[in-house]
């Protein structure tokens, strides 16, 4: 409104002020537009026919050459290659053409890593020892969905390798909401994990028949470990669970998530967990059957081969809920949302009078969800045209219809794995929910474009294989930090939110990144499971 305001009062001013004397050329002059020439003849070409001939000659080979000069520098600029940086040296890196940017990283950013934690130091000679001569038996219980279990099985096998013990197969946990009761071998290949790392981790499919009172290993305090601290290093389970293994002969660890560090750990375990994630967990055969077929399928929806973007839509009630987050609504959902929360989290709750201000702080620290229609502006923003085929991988949003509203109008082509597979195909996969979930691992981990809505073990194992695989494929982190303060800015333009998200995303797209303390070994393999190619 200021600048309307100022530019109102200099019209104001210029059309009251009057002309002196010898300011009619000049007023003239400015009246002309920008592209007039004076050797051209201005304003004289209407008294001279011969000049006016001359001038329209002159600007058709002017017009002419621009036009040559256009399509030279167009063409040049197609067929120029970038420059890039590697090693800290200029090279001229191959173009990849603006179209096939949305759906891969660039050539030149993905090829100076290769995938190599299958590669044993010792150059494949097995040291494990006869089951009767390690050190003793270690059992867990993998805790939590399927893919936190995938972790705790990867973290038991170092686990064993650093004790130099003998481990029993893990048993995955009945998960108490949904009443799920899949056992290992009926998700993952059991025969190929235990001879893929034959020469890595003794392991047996069953508590030895020596020790009788299998139920003893839960229940006794004498047969289970406890007091492991999260992220622990690998001397901890040397100096205080070993011992009791080597006493007791057979030890349960409980509880057993994130129970193992990344940097204080040898690097050669960190690359043998990397080589259970990537190549010893495989899932059954006709799991990665039916992935196979539902991911050919979503290729083809339109007739002719086409990519398609993998979307992790983390939106359900229960995330929602616990994230204590605020997100659009009526007084209604929101008074709903409060007395859930009240109910399943009381001691954060409390009386609910500092929520407000803790949801708008985690909000702008990024740390909320992104809702359904938050996504669709930022794909839209990246460039993905409505004509989009997304696989999208979730439960039931919060909301329902109404909440997927936004992004439905806006991408149409949203299907779930019930929607490119009949109900006859998928029965055998109900029987366990972790089988449903394997199958939409699997057909992320496939897709061109994988996109997260808000962390988790799934994102970050999705993520991780990616980048192992040699990070060519997209997958994309939204900062929603940044997002946060964009989409509260009401002055923003669509032209400014378009570059700052283009902008802010570049490097968010699982390209190569160097690890730091701390960092998530599942979700950045590089440094210990990753070498120079």
């Amino acid at each position: 409104m200021a600048e309307l305001r100022h530019s109102s009062s200099l019209v104001t001013r210029s059309s009251s002020s009057p002309l002196r004397a010898g300011d009619e050329d000049s007023s003239r002059d400015r009246d002309r537009p920008i592209w007039w020439v004076p050797f051209l003849g201005g304003d004289d070409l209407r008294a001279s026919p011969q000049k006016s001939k001359v001038s329209i000659f002159l600007i058709l080979i002017l017009a002419a050459v621009a036009s040559l000069i256009s399509v030279y520098v167009l063409v040049s600029h197609l067929n120029a290659p970038y420059l890039c940086k590697k090693d800290g040296i200029v090279l001229n890196c191959p173009h990849v053409k603006e179209s096939a940017s949305r759906w891969e990283n660039p050539l030149p950013a993905t090829t100076s890593w290769k995938p190599c934690a299958e590669r044993r130091i010792g150059g494949g000679v097995s040291d494990v020892l006869p089951e009767n001569e390690t050190n003793g038996y270690v059992f867990i219980h993998a805790e939590g969905g399927l893919n936190q279990q995938r972790i705790a099985i990867c973290n038991a096998v170092a686990v064993a390798k650093i004790m130099n013990a003998t481990l029993i197969l893990p048993v995955l946990k009945q998960d108490q909401i949904w009443k799920d009761q899949t056992k290992f071998e009926d998700i993952f290949d059991v025969d190929h994990f235990i001879d893929y790392l034959k020469d890595d981790v003794r392991i047996v499919k069953d508590i030895p028949d020596w020790f009788t009172d299998k139920t003893e290993l839960f229940s006794s305090i004498r047969r289970t470990v406890k007091n492991i601290p999260k992220y622990a290093a690998a001397q901890f389970y040397i100096d205080n669970v070993l011992p009791r293994i080597k006493e007791k002969k057979i030890m349960a660890l409980k509880p057993f998530v994130d129970r193992l560090g990344y940097d204080n750990v040898p690097q050669e375990i960190n690359r043998l967990r990397c080589r259970v994630n990537y190549h010893a967990l495989k899932f059954l055969p006709e799991i990665e059957q039916m992935a196979d077929s539902i991911a050919s399928r979503m290729r083809n929806r339109t007739g002719t081969p086409n990519p398609y973007m993998a979307l992790h839509l983390r939106f359900e009630k229960g995330m929602v809920g616990l994230s204590f987050c605020d997100f659009v609504g009526t007084r209604e959902e929101k008074a709903r949302m409060a007395e859930y929360r009240q109910k399943e989290w009381p001691r954060r709750f409390k009386n609910g009078s500092h929520l407000w201000q803790l949801a708008l702080q985690k909000r702008k620290e990024g740390r909320c969800p992104l809702e359904p229609g938050e996504v669709a502006v930022i794909l839209r923003a990246m460039g993905y045209p409505k004509e989009t085929q997304i696989y999208v991988a979730s439960g039931q949003v919060y909301g329902g219809q109404n909440r997927m509203a936004p992004l439905r109008n806006m991408f149409p082509n949203l299907v779930t794995k019930e929607d490119l597979a009949g109900k006859e195909e998928l029965a055998s996969f109900r029987k366990h929910v972790t089988s449903l979930a394997a199958l939409d691992f699997l057909v992320c981990l496939k897709s061109d474009v994988f996109v997260m809505t808000h962390g988790g073990n799934f994102a970050k194992l999705i993520i991780g294989a990616r980048r192992y695989m040699g990070h060519r494929q997209k997958s994309i982190k939204p900062d929603k930090g940044l997002m946060s303060k964009s989409f509260g800015d009401a002055y923003m333009g669509w032209a400014t939110f378009v570059e700052d998200v283009v902008v802010t995303h570049q490097t968010r797209t699982g390209l190569p990144e160097g690890t730091f303390p701390n960092y998530d070994l599942w979700e950045n393999p590089l440094t210990p499971c990753m070498c120079k190619a």
